[in-house]
């Protein structure tokens, strides 16, 4: 066994167990630790597989941004973990049978004979100057530009509806109606008086 296929167990392991723990952590900010760590350990693989692009943007967009955001929020909300607990017996045969039929697929598809590593080709040696993320950029906007502008799409679309779902109308505050600025005129605006000029004495 050589030192690349023990870093990869290394970090398969780690990727487990602490995907295991995201799931399984009472708290939430513990949780979101630990989906840091399997982020980390995933960005490890990527570096593996000469992925090294996609490894920082996962480590700087995920593990920097995101994350932060999701641990910002968790610790100023006030969380009811006994609320968040109260269905969880309620949902757990559903739960528990749909993690049996995801597990029985994964072992079919595993046990039918595609993915043995003897089967898996090695890939072609690439030159010094060979640049994974040109490459990477040459695929999304020649070959998958129909995908990526759909998944685009998609993410506007979730952004804006999650904006939408998350607005509330609040009756304490006046906001202006931008339908009623447009449609104004300037005579409903402005007034021309005209007063008679004074004259002194």
């Amino acid at each position: 066994m050589i030192f690349q296929d023990i870093v990869f167990y290394f970090f398969a392991t780690v990727l487990i167990v602490s995907a295991l723990g995201v799931i399984t952590a009472r708290n939430p900010v513990y949780s979101a630790l630990l989906l840091v760590l399997s982020f980390v350990t995933c960005a490890g693989l990527w570096l593996l597989l000469e992925a090294e692009f996609l490894a920082i943007t996962l480590v700087l967009v995920y593990v920097g941004a995101v994350m932060v955001l999701f641990l910002f929020v968790v610790m100023m909300l006030d969380i009811n973990l006994d609320q968040l607990r109260e269905g969880f017996w309620k949902w757990f045969p559903f739960g528990a049978l749909l993690a049996l039929v995801l597990v029985a697929e994964m072992t079919m598809v595993l046990m039918n004979g595609q993915f043995s590593l003897d089967q898996i080709p090695s890939p072609p040696a690439q030159a010094a100057d060979y640049s994974n993320t040109k490459e990477l950029g040459r695929l999304i906007y020649t070959e998958y530009v129909y995908a990526f502008e759909l998944a685009a799409v998609l993410l506007l679309v979730a952004m804006v509806s999650a904006i939408a779902l998350a607005l509330r109308q609040r009756t304490d505050k006046r906001s202006p109606d931008p339908s009623k600025q447009v449609a104004v005129r300037s005579e409903d605006r402005l007034r021309i008086v005209s007063m008679p000029t004074e004259k002194k004495e």
